[in-house]
This record gives structure tokens, C-alpha cells and sequence, in this order.
């Protein structure tokens, strides 16, 4: 089969098409013949080895398509049914081995495209959204990179909550989507200081119970001079660099804020958690209530190419590999 294979860490140019062996399930697994893989920020830190992984490596961490066998022990899915994950390496490839126990089944009423594109960044919306910092009506929140995958439906979970959004973007295209999302509040942080926008929108030095920051090194510092003494810092990505160490004191002089770095296979390390958050979310998109932007699709071989789109922030909504 075609596959996606990294030899050496790097730029783009090392995601290379290999041929590899036709994967057999174990106990416990399946074959998922994959018809859509997303493409993520984690696949470019595993690339550039920022995130180590054995080397070579299949990237992708999310997929979607139809199970094709079955390995001894696995009871309930069967050849044929519609599937989706994430959380299990070497999804950028024709056909995966994949965990029984990580699959969600697709309901007829959402799209194989769609059920790839929500699987990583719908649930890492949700578990934000929800558990890390469960949003009401009463709560004013700031969303970086708000047309991103992540942003983008999370401005919409927040508002399902009935939060008060502010959203970050950096060109008038975005603008449009992160305000179609449902967003109160738009900044263009390539035209002005999203600390000072935000004193002018909201007329507050620190109007924020909550910063959801997918960026990382270029907006913390001044996040955490917008947010509410007793407010939340929630790091969940580093788009433009890893935060450096800092003094803790920082965040007593800022109003005993508090800080957390989560990630999305902690909050579905349950079976009973995956599910519930992928139930919610295709619940949402079969009643019109989630909006799901699939942005741009490449074919397998042009893996390189996505990454660079995705690097250089010239997608919006999903971006997905089609094998």
C-alpha cells in the first residue's frame, strides 16, 4: 500500500510516498481502509521531531473510512461499517491497524470527510469547551487563531454555552469565518495589539475568565495580562513556537492566574469519554448545529504541500490528506 513514511525529521520535504506492507490486524484491532486523514499541528512537532517519535514513522494521527478486516478477539465492529479515530499513529497511509477500542462508528447522517475532520480538533473543542474550562452564560472567553480547525468550532461550542467570544485572526477572509462561527468580537492581530483591542472592545484592562491559546510563544505572555485575577490560561498549542520556561511568580503579579497545558488523549483516555464526546459532536452536525469547514484536501502524495499550507497559515477549517 501507499503510505506517508518520515525517515528523517525536518521540513516538509521529508514526508516522502513509500510503499509499504498491507497492515494485518492483532487481537484486538482492525483494518481501516482510510479514505480521509486530517492533518494536524502535532503531525508537523512528530515531522520536525520536536514531538520524538522511532524513526521511520507513518504521520497522522486521525482518520476516517471503512473496516476491511478484523483481527481475532474484536467483538462489535464488523467488515463494511463506517469508522473514525484519532489518537493512533500512521493515519497519512492507505489502510491502517487500528485499536478496536478507539473507533466511533460514523452515523448515516454525517459524511466520512466530515467524521475525519472532527475527530481530533471537534473533540479537543469539546473537552475545552466543556471540562477544562466548562463555559456559561456569564463567561468571557478569548480564542486564538479563531478560522483555524480548532478555533473555529470552538467559537461555536462556546456560544452553544452562551459565553461571550472574542477570536483572533490575522487576514479579512478569516475575519468572516470566525464572525460566520458565531464570534462577538473579531481582532486582526496583524493590524492591532489584541491586549489593546481588547480593552477598546470590552472596556476592561483584563476582561477574560478564560484564553484558549493554540499559538503559544508569540501570544502567551500577553495573555495572561488579559485575563481576570483567578483566571485560566489554557495552552493546547504552539503554532508559532514552544513557550519558554517562566517564573511562576508571573502568575501571582497577574492576579493568582492559573495555567494548564491539556491534551486531548487525556480527556478521552476513557472509553466511556470518547465516546460521549463523539456522540455530542455528531449529534451537533446531524442537527445543523455544528458547522464543520472541511478548508482544503490534498491528495496522499501531496502531504508536503498541506504541511506547508498549514505551517504558513494559509488554511482555514480542516485540512485533510485523500488516499
Amino acid at each position: 500500500m501507499r503510505a506517508i513514511q518520515v525517515s528523517t525529521t525536518g521540513g516538509p520535504e521529508q514526508l516522502v510516498t513509500a510503499d509499504l506492507p498491507e497492515p494485518q490486524p492483532a487481537a484486538g484491532e482492525v483494518v481501516v481502509h482510510v479514505e480521509a486523514a486530517g492533518v494536524n499541528f502535532i503531525d508537523v512537532y512528530h515531522r520536525t521531531g520536536l514531538y520524538p517519535r522511532d524513526l521511520p514513522f507513518v504521520p497522522g494521527l486521525e482518520a476516517a473510512g471503512t473496516i476491511t478486516a478484523i483481527g481475532e478477539g474484536v467483538d462489535g465492529p464488523a467488515v463494511g461499517d463506517r469508522v473514525a479515530y484519532t489518537g493512533v499513529p500512521g493515519a497519512y497511509a492507505e489502510r491502517a491497524a487500528v485499536p478496536a477500542d478507539r473507533l466511533v462508528s460514523i452515523p448515516d447522517t454525517v459524511d466520512t470527510r466530515t467524521g475525519a475532520a472532527v475527530m481530533l480538533q471537534g473533540m479537543t473543542a469539546h473537552y475545552l469547551a466543556e471540562d477544562t474550562f466548562p463555559l456559561g452564560p456569564e463567561d468571557v472567553c478569548l480564542i486564538h487563531a479563531g478560522a483555524g480547525g480548532v478555533g473555529r468550532l470552538l467559537i461555536q461550542m462556546a456560544k452553544r454555552r452562551g459565553a461571550t467570544v472574542v477570536t483572533t485572526v490575522s487576514t479579512e477572509e478569516k475575519e468572516r469565518i470566525a464572525s460566520g462561527a458565531g464570534a462577538d468580537h473579531v481582532i486582526r492581530y496583524t493590524e492591532e495589539d489584541f491586549a489593546a483591542a481588547s480593552l477598546s472592545l470590552l472596556g476592561a484592562e483584563r476582561p477574560f475568565d478564560v484564553v484558549y491559546d493554540s499559538v503559544g510563544k508569540t501570544t502567551f505572555h500577553a495573555g495572561l495580562s488579559v485575563l481576570k485575577p483567578r483566571g485560566l490560561m489554557v495552552l493546547f498549542g504552539q503554532s508559532s513556537g514552544k513557550v519558554e520556561p517562566i517564573d511562576l511568580g508571573i502568575l501571582n503579579q497577574h492576579g493568582s492566574l492559573y495555567v494548564t497545558r491539556p491534551s486531548l488523549f487525556h480527556y478521552v483516555a476513557t472509553r466511556a469519554e470518547l465516546e460521549r464526546r463523539a456522540g455530542d459532536l455528531f449529534r451537533w452536525i446531524a442537527a445543523g448545529e455544528l458547522g464543520v469547514l472541511i478548508g482544503d484536501t490534498f491528495p496522499l502524495s501531496h502531504a508536503a504541500d498541506a504541511h506547508r499550507a498549514l505551517e504558513g497559515r494559509k488554511t482555514s477549517g480542516k485540512v485533510l490528506l485523500l488516499p
